[in-house]
């Protein structure tokens, strides 16, 4: 990984103009084809197979106008009058009329319907027009219309008795779409100022805003070019602009932090550039990977509009990943060296290394905190625990006009409705009968009619009715309570209870539907998926830092870290949300049910940004103790070098997400707070309190792993240790890299080990010895193996870390495979080839096969750049490709020691961390050599392989 991103950040930063004009070439391109073709949102919450969605997608199919979109125009005359009087009837009347006449209305209807009742208040102060908008969204319907509808209502009201008001609401006026004002601009200023205090340089402090910006507009851009492929929430957007925002510049400061350290060093501004989005950039592609699978991880709820979601703020998270890994290295392409900090004055500097050997204010946290650290453990957990303890009593919902801001249409009619015909107004419950097969369906109506006024928590039913064929009914219930009442949902339960009687006494299906029902079967699916995500959060986090830190008490201490962070933030949330405690800080009326995906969307992303502070704060202190540091050094010593950009980038979050809580829709101010509250705790109470303390308290066992489990798990190398590897063999083993191939002491378990190996450009060299180890050796050569161990560089590139590029300039022929050989043998001296490996040379006995390789040795040779490797299990059976030289293996007391069967060679050169010369094999068979077996330059042309048994 490290390797990679080395050579993509060189080339970024070698054209630093083209990458970033591509990326601005993007957004622009996007945003035009946006301007011109986006979708629209859709606030549906459904479920696909739930059964209040079922009786939905049914009753739209036969009793179509019963599912169109409503408005409701409340008309309330002043105390003591009315609504039924001989002056206000026939008004109001005729202003149904006058809806009526609209062009966009399907039809109006009047409180004194046939077919309804129950739209007069019991004092008669106040009736209900019902109008009937059509087959659309609130989303959908144009704010022309909706004016139209206010018109409407206005004309009423001036002909009504002065004292007299005209509501107009209902679900047509309930959708808000978001939007970004100048509160969020003020978390991006936050963020400017601590990226200017932390990094000291202005220039440097606007790089990753603008990376974030420009990540952040493509994403927007996508999701809603994609709108018009699938539906989409209108909390989506914010959602991914929120989250694009807060991770694209954390990500950008963890690399550009970095990159100004090493340039402060006095590192030239490439190798500084390729350096920091090695090191840095490795952990910022695990932290961005462990955000997006959580992200793509709440489609366990089986929710589309969840999935939906999440894939899209996942999107926005990879975008900021990629953005930050070759946007940045090309800025720093740019500004070059003006991008190192000032140099301060002599003076301050003599006094500077007394302080930072102390580790400054970071110094004294981590040796506070460490001094005992099961105290420091009690109080994080009792504390924070807490905090987690209100938890418990979380209210969920979604979203109703009751959330909407005070003084909106929709927020106004429904506190009308509320005081005028009680909470279950707003929340009519629908139930379905399929009475095609009832030989008296006017009789069967009324019937569950009767049966449902009976039950506990109805008011009334307003409205019981068959279909134009006479083959649906749909009777409409007020329940006593509000839509998102626990009560309304034992309601919805108690009709469903009632199905299998009703089709027993009246031989009819029934169903339960309606918006309140739905979403109370959309709010206990997502409550149902809270143990099974959280199980899979958790087991994810086990597995992802069990590889990265190759330990096992870090993975378990990270996962109650984040239990702790999560319980907090979601508590703070009941006690703001549900309780009302502090609401007036964050500019709410009344308390509110949180919107029921909440947690799991908190929980998903909670868990990537958790993920992110784990990664850089530990991987500090885990390479401080794996360069010789004690235990507890190196907790001290990684916190003090990383607790700077924790602290920066913690603060840089919260900013962000603090400034989307006070405007806005609920539902992201949910997200917001808990987020928030979320971020403050991980960073500074667990990762920077809870996370030294019991590394502290572990010792040494923080870092233990099962062996067997240390051999099977992969290498991530997210602290770029391949990089520094390759810088500190940069030389090695001669500085120009001609070598076709050269290694030292190369192993690997079951095959062969301690090998040296060597061959020049244009040389031909041959390793003859048991098929299995010959051909583990080659294939390792060749970037086809992993080696377990020593030090090999072939054809330029070090080994394992460039197998990749190692097999893009290495040809493999396996002659063992007879078909198409001459064929395979002459394609495999490409133009980029540095070196051509045939395994089982040997078995080649076709006239033309032989004639191949004899023409790909010769060609080798003349030139000059390409060396070949040809592996046999007998020398005199490649007498005829007259190889330059032998590395032979031969039966000894051990089994299949190797021996080189050379005669005197070369003296070996050295790698550049001066590992010893390797020992003498325990038997030596010589042979002779002919003139061109002399060594070329300061290394032998042999291969010498050992190998420690068969396969």
């Amino acid at each position: 990984m490290s390797s990679f991103l080395h050579d993509l950040s060189a080339w970024c930063f070698r054209r630093g103009k083209t990458v970033i004009g591509l990326w601005l070439a993007v957004l622009v391109a996007l945003g035009a084809l946006t301007l011109g073709f986006k979708g629209s949102f859709d606030d549906s919450f459904t479920i696909p197979g739930a059964p209040s969605q079922t009786a939905m997608d049914h009753m739209k199919a036969t009793f179509p106008e019963a599912a169109d979109l409503m408005a409701n125009v409340v008309v309330t005359v002043p105390d003591g009058a009315s609504v039924e009087s001989a002056v206000n009837r026939p008004k109001i009347e005729q202003g149904v009329k006058n809806l009526e006449k609209l062009d966009f209305v399907k039809s109006a209807t009047s409180p004194w319907g046939d077919y309804v009742d129950g739209m007069v208040s019991s004092d008669k102060s106040a009736a209900v027009i019902q109008v009937d908008v059509g087959d659309m969204t609130s989303l959908s319907f144009p704010s022309s219309d909706k004016q139209a509808l206010q018109d409407a209502g206005k004309k009423i009201q001036e002909s009504m008795p002065a004292g007299t008001t005209v509501d107009v609401g209902g679900q047509a006026f309930g959708a808000t779409l978001p939007t970004l004002g100048i509160t969020e601009a003020f978390g991006v200023i936050v963020a400017l100022v601590v990226l200017f205090i932390t990094l000291g340089s202005l220039i440097a402090a606007g790089m990753p805003i603008l990376t974030a910006l420009i990540g952040v507009g493509i994403s927007a851009c996508l999701i809603l070019l994609l709108a018009n492929f699938t539906d989409v929430n209108s909390t989506t957007p914010m959602l991914a602009v929120m989250l694009g925002l807060a991770v694209g510049i954390d990500y950008a400061l963890f690399i550009l932090s970095r990159h100004r350290d090493q340039l402060a060093e006095g590192v030239d501004p490439q190798t500084s550039a390729t350096r920091s989005v090695a090191t840095s950039g490795s952990a910022v592609i695990f932290a961005g990977a462990t955000v997006i699978i959580a992200l793509v991880g709440l489609s366990i709820a089986g929710i589309p509009f969840l999935t939906v979601m999440g894939i899209f703020a996942a999107i926005g998270v990879a975008l900021a990943v990629i953005i930050a890994l070759t946007m940045l290295p090309a800025f720093m392409g740019l500004m070059g060296a003006r991008m190192a900090p000032r140099r301060r004055r002599a003076g301050k500097r003599r006094k500077k290394p007394a302080r930072e050997s102390r580790g400054g204010v970071f110094g004294w946290w981590v040796r506070v905190v460490t001094k005992v650290p099961l105290l420091t453990v009690l109080i994080v957990v009792v504390g924070v625990g807490s905090l987690a303890i209100p938890m418990k009593d979380l209210h969920l919902s979604l979203p109703s006009a009751a959330e909407d801001a005070a003084g909106t249409p929709s927020r106004d009619t429904y506190d009308t409705l509320t005081k005028k015909f009680g909470e279950g107004f707003n929340g009519p419950i629908i139930v379905t009968a399929d009475i095609v097969n009832s030989d008296d369906p006017m009789g069967v109506i009324k019937g569950l009619k009767k049966d449902i006024e009976a039950l506990p928590g109805v008011k009334q039913v307003p409205t019981a009715l068959p279909n134009q064929n006479a083959d649906t009914a749909m009777i409409q219930v007020i329940p006593t309570t509000g839509p998102s009442d626990e009560a309304t949902s034992e309601l919805v339960n108690r009709l469903r209870d009632q199905q299998s009687k009703w089709s027993d006494e009246y031989d009819v299906d029934t169903g339960v539907t309606g918006q309140t029902a739905i979403q109370i079967d959309v709010s206990d699916q997502l409550g149902s998926a809270l143990v099974p995500f959280g199980i899979f959060v958790v087991g994810l986090c086990l597995v992802l830092l069990t590889v990265v830190f190759r330990s096992i008490a870090v993975p378990v201490k990270a996962v109650v870290g984040y239990l702790l962070s999560a319980g907090s933030a979601l508590g703070v949330s009941q006690l703001v949300f549900n309780r009302g405690i502090g609401l007036s800080i964050i500019n709410m009326d009344s308390a509110v049910p949180i919107i029921s995906f909440m947690p799991i969307c908190v929980m998903g992303i909670l868990f990537g940004l958790a993920m992110d502070y784990e990664v850089f704060l530990v991987s500090r202190m885990r390479e401080s103790y794996t360069h010789g540091m004690d235990a507890k050094g190196a907790v001290v010593d990684g916190f003090i070098h990383s607790g700077k950009v924790v602290t920066a980038a913690a603060v840089i979050m919260f900013s962000v997400f603090a400034f989307f809580i006070p405007e806005g829709m609920n539902a992201l101010r949910e997200i917001a707070l808990a987020l928030a509250v979320g971020i403050l705790v991980d960073a500074f109470l667990v990762r920077m309190t809870f996370v030294p303390a019991v590394l502290t308290l572990l010792g040494d066992k923080a870092w233990w792993v099962p062996k067997w489990l240390d051999a099977h798990m992969p290498v991530l190398d997210i602290e770029g240790e391949a990089v520094a590897r390759e810088a500190k063999l940069s030389e090695w083993p001669t500085a120009s890299h001609t070598e076709a191939v050269h290694g030292e002491k190369l192993s690997v378990h079951g095959l062969f080990s301690d090998v040296d190996a060597h061959v020049e450009p244009g040389e031909v060299q041959a390793v003859v010895g048991p098929a299995g180890p010959v051909t583990g050796l080659l294939l390792a050569l060749s970037g086809r193996l992993t080696l377990d161990s020593g030090t090999c560089r072939s054809a330029g590139e070090l080994l394992p870390d460039r197998a990749a590029k190692v097999r893009r300039l290495v040809s493999f022929v396996d002659a063992a495979e007879a078909d198409g050989l001459a064929d395979r043998l002459r394609q495999a001296l490409r133009p980029e080839s540095r070196m051509v490996v045939v395994d089982h040379a040997d078995r080649i006995v076709e006239p033309d096969d032989r004639a191949a390789l004899t023409r790909l040795c010769e060609n080798a040779r003349n030139r000059a750049t390409t060396g070949v490797l040809l592996g046999a299990q007998r020398a005199r059976r490649l007498d005829w490709a007259r190889p330059d030289g032998f590395g032979e293996l031969v039966a000894s007391e051990a089994p299949y020691q190797g021996v080189p069967a050379m005669g005197e060679a070369a003296p070996q050169t050295e790698p550049a961390a001066s590992t010893p010369a390797p020992s003498q094999p325990a038997a030596l068979h010589s042979a002779a050599a002919t003139a061109s077996d002399e060594a070329v330059g300061p290394h032998p042309r042999t291969v010498d392989p050992s190998t420690e048994g068969t396969r």
